[in-house]
């Protein structure tokens, strides 16, 4: 490749050999250290969230090995735009190995063999339904899975090649349908509504736009020279060195950054916990979002105290993943979400009109050459990875309408949460009602059957703890990409497929190798004990006693879709409305959007202060302030786990956001 581009089109694009490979080597290194960390080490999560910490850690120390290696070698050095394709392939590596997938796939594959008991009955409510190729049936592969293998013996890979293949071309397609939606609507963000994309500040500042060129020595971006940027980034160090000195020595002190307030007879709890990243990254959006996201947190919480006051309760029982305290709220919340990713949908119609023009009568007059793939193999792509996806489904044992419901509630969700993300920097949000529990409540567990009801378990790993996914890091990835790769940008969908592809076969063999050399149920227990368990017990409950649509729940699904709507409209028509709708769309999600509202609010509270006394010249020297503190906290939570694999420190929770 290098050998077709000259050196000018290099520094344009830079898809060159060498960015691949060491892009692809990367995604490697992320998809296993990321599980050995959170299995082994213990330590600090650096691929949990949309912020995906362990992308921005690497590109930083890339960035630094990068100018000191043009001191030796300045032709070897890598240009920012070769940089910028290597960090976009990290970027959607760090969504996979762990909370986003793999982590959660494999140990729910077996559970219900593994956990089956005479109690649970699951050896016949659910592994009748449990289709051969979906997961592995040696009884001594799952229990040596979960329990380590014996000495002398090796790992059983043949078990695992049917079902981990269909997995993969599941989950490929999945990916393929992420890149293609976000293709068809980039124009319309990035362009027409000219988004914030408060996540990519900090990449983009540090690989700059006049950090050097191919064949030159390296040079650090701008932000480097500026001190404000080195005292933001010394605080979440100094902290979280503090912390991590504590868990050695613990004689030293430590900080604690969070507490929690009570209300309503002690009925809602409200957390306080301040995050140097979250606090970074909400700097960036604007006043109107920020006040959206807090305000209706806080209201959320009121709405559920008077509730909890008042003996307001709902009888409908759902999953661990969709928030089952609250289901009233659950629902409306989730009614808000759906009716917001409508609502974005229908501002782009005219954009997708032409997209679909383009795609299928050639309209001449649009123009797709910016996009990593033309608006027609978008389209195709989109089609046929639905497609796929639905025979896996079908195939299953999932009814026909559940499928369809399921493809298209679960593609909204992604949808909306991704435009949360690159329009809110929100790096922890979460769908309040996921994807299968909807489906069981809309449609009643009666017309689903066992058949069906087991096919949608097998759906929680990519429907439920959904705090990262692909979707959002490609629409992130793309907006960096339309600022600092200049030419065509074809390659990048290659990359992006690679990346998937090399992060999940590197996922998968670490999860093995940990599993039967070390025992499953010896390592992070979230995963092999707990959340594996929590879509067979919800779905084995559901058998014993069906249920019919639950009429509460579609009557606050269709309050918080009106609210939205009505609040969309305002948002859009009064110029003045200082609440952003977004926030009402996230208000269900208690766990998440608890961690993030008081970060939100110091970050609204501080920017409001500076733009009334200083104006925009004093928040564009602020804003590296901010900056700092994301590499800081970011790049000290890194650091001490590569500390701890060396000393062989264990539970080293550095800074937890």
């Amino acid at each position: 490749m290098d050998a077709d581009l000259g050196k000018g089109e290099v520094c344009k694009t830079g898809f060159t050999l060498r960015a691949f490979i060491i892009g692809t080597l990367l995604c490697l290194f992320i998809s296993t250290s990321t599980i050995y960390a959170n299995t082994i080490i213990s330590g600090t999560f650096m691929a949990w969230a949309f912020s995906n910490p362990v992308a921005l850690f690497l590109l930083f120390y890339l960035i630094i090995g990068n100018v000191l290696l043009g001191f030796m070698r300045g032709k070897w050095t890598l240009a920012p735009q070769e940089l910028v394709l290597i960090y976009l392939m990290m970027l959607v590596s760090a969504s996979l190995p762990t909370f986003g997938l793999v982590e959660h796939l494999l140990p729910m594959m077996t559970a219900v063999f593994y956990y089956a008991t005479p109690e649970n009955n699951w050896a016949e409510l659910i592994q009748p339904h449990v289709p051969g190729w979906i997961a592995p049936r040696s009884q001594a592969a799952i229990r040596d899975f979960y329990e380590g293998m014996p000495r002398d013996s090796s790992i059983p890979w043949g078990d695992w090649i049917e079902s981990l293949s269909y997995w993969t071309i599941f989950l490929l397609a999945l990916h393929l349908v992420s890149v293609c939606l976000m293709v068809m609507v980039r124009k319309q963000w990035v362009e027409e509504e000219r988004l914030l994309y408060p996540m990519m500040h900090a990449p983009m500042e540090m690989v700059g736009r006049d950090a050097g060129r191919a064949g030159r020595r390296a040079e650090f971006a701008n932000v480097f020279r500026k001190p404000q940027m080195w005292v933001g980034f010394a605080l979440p160090v100094l902290v979280g060195s503090l912390n991590a000195l504590h868990n050695y020595y613990p004689f030293l002190p430590s900080a604690s950054l969070s507490f929690a307030l009570s209300a309503f007879r002690d009925t809602i709890h409200i957390p306080v916990a301040f995050s140097f990243s979250l606090t970074g990254f909400s700097y960036f959006i604007g006043r109107d979002l920020a006040a959206g996201i807090w305000v209706f947190y806080l209201l959320a919480l009121i709405e559920q105290g008077i509730f909890n006051t008042l003996g307001i309760q709902s009888s409908e029982k759902l999953g661990w993943f969709s928030n089952p305290k609250a289901p009233y709220l659950t629902h409306q919340a989730l009614g808000a979400m759906l009716m917001f990713a409508l609502f974005t949908l229908w501002k782009a119609r005219f954009h997708l009109q032409r997209v679909w023009g383009k795609a299928f009568q050639r309209w001449d007059d649009v123009s797709d050459s910016s996009e990593i793939m033309s608006y027609k193999t978008a389209v195709r792509g989109m089609l046929l990875g639905l497609l796929v996806m639905g025979i896996c489904l079908h195939a299953s044992g999932m009814p026909a309408v559940a499928v369809a419901l399921l493809l298209v509630v679960a593609l909204l969700i992604f949808f909306a949460l991704s435009r949360i993300v690159v329009e809110a920097g929100v790096a922890l949000v979460r769908a309040p009602l996921i994807a299968p529990d909807f489906v069981m409540a809309s449609l009643g567990t009666s017309r689903l059957g066992a058949a069906g009801l087991t096919s949608l378990a097998y759906a929680y790993p990519w429907t439920g703890d959904i705090v990262t996914f692909p979707m959002a890091s490609v629409a992130n990835g793309l907006k960096m990409a339309d600022v600092l790769i200049k030419g065509s940008k074809r390659a990048l969908f290659w990359a992006f497929m690679l990346a998937s592809f090399v992060t999940l076969l590197g996922a998968f063999w670490v999860m093995l190798y940990l599993s039967y050399n070390y025992g499953g149920i010896n390592l992070n227990s979230w995963w092999w004990q707990t959340s594996c368990r929590f879509g067979l017990d919800y779905i084995s409950q559901m058998i014993r006693s069906p249920s019919t649509t639950d009429a509460g729940g579609w009557f606050f699904t269709g309050l918080g879709a009106s609210i939205m709507w009505v609040l969309m409209l305002v948002q859009q028509r009064v110029l003045w409305w200082p609440v952003h709708p977004l926030g009402l769309a996230m208000s269900g999600t208690v766990f998440t959007s608890g961690v993030m509202w008081f970060n939100v609010f110091l970050a609204w509270l501080i920017k409001g202060v500076v733009l009334k006394y200083g104006g925009g010249r004093l928040y564009r020297q602020t804003r590296f302030f901010f900056i700092g503190m994301i590499l800081g906290a970011f790049v000290v939570s890194g650091s001490w786990l590569v500390i701890d694999y060396f000393t062989g420190k264990q539970g080293n929770f550095v800074l937890v956001w």
